[in-house]
């Protein structure tokens, strides 16, 4: 009869309650942070000596390639995001990480308190120089890995690396090595259910825009879900930009986009509206703010930092020998649909109603009154008071709308007032 020694049962009655705690937080949805800290905080008090945990995953997001997670019995828990980069900067590639993808390992195990020790790897050297102890590192893919195709570190397969650090006198012991593996599996599967969640949040904020994208996590996904809101839209568009797709490459007509696409969504976000979509070189967006004036004042502060931020735009693109445009912003507000529609296969979440239809009609008479924002009477109507100074245009017929419009600009005087399309050789 095999004798099972007192430490063995110890570690399996570890192993089985930490894993079965690990086990119900991803079933809970708990989030990487907090998950992190709780294992952390268990492991130590079960005896294990980590001082130092670290997890790098990849992430899906149009900004950043990456995300670390670093856990210290000092400080706790803490993250940084990895933005894309061309070329793989000179931390990762003298990491202990990027040498396991490179050499197909999957654990590594380094004492690093030997007389004379001394380590290729810099951060290593740098634990060991506070104190650490033996550092151990181990991988878990979520893909299947094909053993005939080698990992390229640079574009590694979806999953988890991970390294625990000890400052114990004797470092990590075999049985504590030993539990760290057989907890990797249900630590792996929480991170990934965890992280799955965040990247669904993540792209559906990208691509829907931040309030769209959180009401269909919530569930409003069925085709036809509506609710009617009271709303400010925001009609943004770029001047001339067909003339200029032809006059200009590929490449610079992109970068060009984005840069102005970037000031006019960083603009409305600053002053918390929500981009519901991009058409083209335009953005329609709404504030949907439950008190009219404050919506309102909110369209129109955006309106006045977006106009302010271009002008600086084409300063600083012209000195580049870039080309450069102009905007023009329609604001109104009233009653809109906010929801699905579509297909059954193929929905938008998008906005619908009198109110959209006449922003968008405003939006295409800037030529005719000289002007690149007009506002509608009814933004006028909710900011009377407020810190702006609208200016009337007259009254409109505009086409499809049977009754005449009065519209308004936004004059902010002539110490504040951005310089002419002309003065900076736009026309």
């Amino acid at each position: 009869m095999i004798e099972v020694q007192p430490n063995e049962l110890l570690c399996k009655a570890t192993a089985l309650s930490l894993g079965n705690w690990i086990v119900q937080q991803g079933l809970e949805g708990t989030d990487q942070e907090t998950l992190l800290k709780g294992y952390c905080e268990q492991l130590v008090a079960f005896g294990v000596p980590l001082v130092r945990l670290h997890v790098a995953q990849r992430a899906f997001h149009p900004q950043f390639g990456g995300i670390g997670f670093d856990w210290t019995r000092a400080d706790g828990v803490s993250h940084e995001h990895y933005e894309h980069t061309d070329q793989p900067v000179q931390g990762w590639l003298q990491s202990p990480f990027y040498h396991m993808l490179e050499s197909q390992k999957t654990q590594m195990r380094e004492r690093l308190d030997a007389p004379g020790y001394s380590s290729r790897f810099p951060l290593l050297n740098d634990l060991r120089d506070l104190g650490a102890t033996e550092y151990f590192a181990s991988s878990v893919l979520f893909e299947k890995d094909d053993a005939e195709v080698p990992t390229n570190p640079d574009q590694p397969p979806e999953g988890i690396l991970i390294s625990w650090t000890s400052d114990g006198a004797n470092g990590f012991s075999d049985s504590d090595v030993a539990l760290l593996l057989e907890l990797l599996p249900e630590l792996g599967l929480a991170l990934k259910s965890a992280s799955n969640r965040q990247m669904a949040k993540d792209l559906m904020r990208v691509y829907l825009g931040r309030d769209a994208g959180a009401r269909v996590l919530s569930g409003e996904f069925r085709r036809g879900s509506l609710r009617t809101i009271n709303a400010t839209i925001w009609y943004f568009d770029l001047s001339g930009f067909t003339h200029l797709t032809e006059l200009t490459s590929g490449p610079v007509l992109v970068d060009m986009l984005n840069e102005y696409l970037g000031l006019a969504v960083a603009a409305v976000h600053a002053n918390g509206g929500n981009v519901l979509k991009f058409m083209g070189d335009g953005i329609m967006a709404m504030f949907g703010q439950e008190d009219t004036a404050e919506a309102g004042l909110a369209a129109l502060r955006a309106g006045v930092e977006l106009r302010s931020g271009l002008e600086k735009m084409n300063v600083a693109r012209l000195e580049q020998d870039l080309p450069v445009t102009d905007f023009t912003l329609a604001i109104h507000a009233g009653e809109i649909l906010y929801g699905n529609i579509g297909a059954e296969n193929r929905l938008d979440f998008t906005v619908i109603g009198p109110a959209v239809n006449l922003t968008a009609r405003l939006a295409g008479m800037h030529k005719a009154l000289g002007q690149r924002v007009v506002v509608s009477k009814a933004i006028f109507d909710a900011t009377q008071g407020g810190e702006f100074d609208l200016v009337s245009l007259g009254r409109y017929m505009v086409r499809g709308v049977a009754d005449p419009q009065t519209l308004f600009t936004i004059y902010e005087g002539a110490k504040n007032s951005p310089q002419p399309p002309e003065a900076l050789g736009i026309s």
